[in-house]
């Protein structure tokens, strides 16, 4: 691999996909076939070589790697990528649930096929640049570019109320970004660069400038997330989203929001993120609770699962503000194993959703009696929501828990309320759609899960018990990068206290 630009393959493989499909002429089924097949053979292609990727990456640098820079614009902004432990992990992570969307919309999508499947590989690019960018303005073109395809996506191919639910998205996630642009320009012109390396190196913004430009990076990321109160706009995008789009919803741009906390609050601005932690711990503690209960008393399946998607991430954000090994590590795995677990209850919804056409949790009940391997899946991965030991979900949690238990032992009590919480909704809902008597009669012809069902299923499964079981190949990834970031971050709120004390 000496000398090949991966990261830039991996990356910009997706648009050459969009350029096939692009050139596949005619509306007939037979071009929407075909449009379908370059899609899965783009986006398997490119997970392979993401875990080529994984394979040759040295666990033991803190550094970055595979880095690959090209001047542009005079200079003063470049083509910089590269990936370290944090950025590694959601690079795999998002090549290996694009297959899955193009699997699960294979018969689902019948309109506009071919213009479906380019919106998605264009988003596989967006979103892979969003990780491996090492330029400021370029991680911001990454990260809003991604809006593009997911509001038409949402827009074109959701439900009846998806006009509304695609502009409430856009408008939310574009307004809180034009801050961080602001935010990435007043860098600029303070350090002279826009290079998120040399960024990470100077790290001495003046504390008053640090506390403006985490709160114009937090409005970003905390929209994204979302974290509460600005978590409005995602029950209502999962709600009108195609099965496919909730799954890249939940699973990939919602990790946006705590990589960025990862990649630039912490490390670029340590002093402002020491002073906002009460803050973030409140807004996560709320979350936590709050969404939890608002999660019991829904009756879509859709939105339940939506709500329960906020709750998980008030850890993710109360683990990393920790800044703590295992509170910072825990934070991340509860990101990958949301990834997986909440994008696989999105497709067990999507199941259910093309044999009835409805989300009512009320018009369910007694599945287990007609779709047994259904039933199975599904309790898979609501025991991993909820956080059963042996599964991903556990893992996460509980290291997020001893991270704030180091810290503050009371925020670290009401987000373990979030735990049983978690488990009344998620078992609830269980019970209602799976157990009980097959009374209703338009369910009582109901199919199991095919064989295309069942291939999408089985490696989610698979991910799912192993991380849950044998969480080493993650946190190992992870360490030296974490251990960097929290030392750097440590040393940073030292001098600032030394001065002070001086």
């Amino acid at each position: 691999m000496s000398g090949m630009p991966i990261l830039s393959i991996v990356t910009w493989l997706p648009v050459l996909g969009a350029l096939f499909v692009l050139s596949i002429r005619g509306d007939s089924e037979f071009a929407a076939q075909n449009a379908r097949r370059v899609a899965l053979w783009t986006t398997t292609i490119t997970f392979a070589l993401s875990l080529l990727l994984w394979t040759e990456f040295d666990t033991s640098s803190a550094g970055f790697q595979f880095v690959e820079r090209v001047e542009w614009l005079g200079g003063s902004i470049s083509y910089h990528m590269g990936v370290d432990g944090i950025s590694m992990l959601f690079i795999v992570l998002t090549t290996f649930l694009m297959p899955a969307c193009i699997l699960a919309s294979w018969t689902t999508i019948q309109d506009r096929v071919k213009e479906y499947m380019i919106a998605f590989l264009l988003l596989e690019t967006l979103m892979i640049g969003v990780f491996g960018a090492l330029d400021l303005v370029l991680f911001y073109l990454f990260f809003e570019g991604g809006l593009i395809p997911m509001f038409l996506i949402i827009g074109i191919w959701g439900g009846g109320n998806r006009v509304y639910a695609s502009f409430k998205f856009f408008l939310y996630t574009l307004l809180g970004s034009v801050l961080m642009l602001l935010a990435i320009m007043a860098m600029y012109w303070q350090a002279g660069t826009t290079d998120i390396v040399e960024l990470l190196d100077k790290s001495d913004f003046p504390a008053a400038m640090q506390t403006w430009l985490w709160l114009a990076f937090f409005a970003s990321f905390a929209v994204k997330m979302p974290m509460w109160p600005v978590h409005t706009w995602l029950p209502d995008a999962h709600v009108e989203a195609p099965t496919a789009g909730s799954v890249i919803l939940a699973g990939i741009l919602l990790k946006m929001g705590g990589y960025g906390f990862l990649r630039f609050s912490l490390p670029m601005f340590p002093l402002a993120s020491d002073m906002f932690t009460p803050l973030i711990y409140g807004l996560s503690v709320i979350a936590i609770i709050y969404t939890s209960l608002v999660a019991l008393m829904q009756e879509d399946v859709k939105k339940l699962i939506a709500y329960s998607s906020v709750a998980h991430m008030g850890f993710v954000t109360m683990g990393i503000f920790t800044v703590t090994m295992q509170g910072v590590q825990g934070g991340i795995f509860v990101m990958l194993s949301h990834g997986i677990v909440s994008a696989a209850l999105f497709l067990c919804v999507g199941v259910v959703y093309d044999r009835m056409h409805t989300r009512e949790i009320a018009a369910y009940g007694g599945l287990v009696h007609r779709m047994p391997i259904f039933a199975f899946t599904f309790m898979i991965f609501t025991m991993a929501n909820v956080g059963l030991p042996g599964t991903s979900g556990f893992v996460g949690e509980f290291l997020t828990l001893i991270g704030a238990f180091q810290v503050n032992g009371w925020v670290a009590f009401l987000a373990t309320t979030g735990v049983i919480l978690s488990a009344g909704y998620a078992l609830w809902l269980y019970r209602k759609m799976v157990f009980g008597a097959l009374e209703k009669e338009d369910l009582k012809l109901i199919k199991d899960m095919n064989w295309r069902e069942i291939a999408i299923f089985a490696p989610l499964i698979v991910l799912t018990i192993l991380f849950g079981i044998y969480p080493v190949p993650i946190l190992d990834v992870t360490a030296a990068s974490v251990d960097n970031l929290i030392d750097n971050y440590q040393a940073a709120i030292e001098a600032a206290q030394s001065v002070l004390v001086e």
